[in-house]
């Protein structure tokens, strides 16, 4: 049995960095990101998700942090053809003290979807992503899912689709709010959805 705690995340977005570097390790890369972090200063060790994605701080450096993301992680993830400049979502692991205020996210990357529409509803806009067909069976009207590292609400589900609502401050304080039709990002469907699904049965 393992000691060490499993890093859990809540999908709600500190701040946002962009990524400075992607340099080549192997068949991995090292990320170097740049973004000023609230709070205590991190630890090297330390688990972060780069939009929705869990890894481990292997460095400090002035303008912010660098991590090591395996082979694995740049093909099944957007981290690995994402161009420099672009803006990153960031979170630090829950801490056992902390509110859950979205909902309980791995920061194990499903797949990576795209989107597809977005459109203005006032001051919000609803926006639409695409996602494998295989991951359908886990998305529901009403359920969660972490979009980039967002925690959001679906509000509707249409095939290999689904809306979401987006809110002025989510659009302001994520990344979500740059992106353009056709652009990928990174899908975590809900975890208890998973676990109702497997207790169901093959669909």
């Amino acid at each position: 049995m393992s000691l060490h705690p499993v890093p859990v995340f809540t999908g709600l977005v500190e701040t946002t960095g962009k990524l400075a570097a992607r340099e080549a390790r192997g068949p991995g890369a090292r990320l170097v990101v740049d973004a000023a972090l609230a709070g205590e200063p991190l630890a090297l060790g330390e688990s972060i998700a780069i939009d929705g994605a869990c890894l481990s701080v292997v460095e400090t450096t002035p303008r912010g942090f660098a991590v090591d993301a395996t082979a694995e992680t740049l093909a099944r993830t957007t981290l690995g053809g994402l161009r420099l400049g672009r803006g990153v979502n960031l979170e630090r692991a829950l801490r056992a003290s902390d509110r859950l205020g979205g909902h309980i996210v791995t920061g194990h990357v499903d797949a990576v979807g795209a989107l597809v529409e977005r459109r203005p509803v006032g001051e919000a806009e609803a926006v639409t992503f695409s996602l494998p067909a295989e991951l359908s069976r886990y998305v529901a009207e009403k359920g969660s899912i972490a979009v980039s590292g967002v925690s959001l609400t679906v509000n509707a589900v249409r095939g290999s689709t689904f809306e979401v609502m987006l809110i002025p401050i989510t659009l302001r304080v994520t990344s979500l709010g740059e992106l353009t039709p056709g652009d990928p990002v990174n899908l975590e469907v809900d975890l208890v959805a998973r676990y109702v699904a497997r207790w169901i049965g093959p669909s």
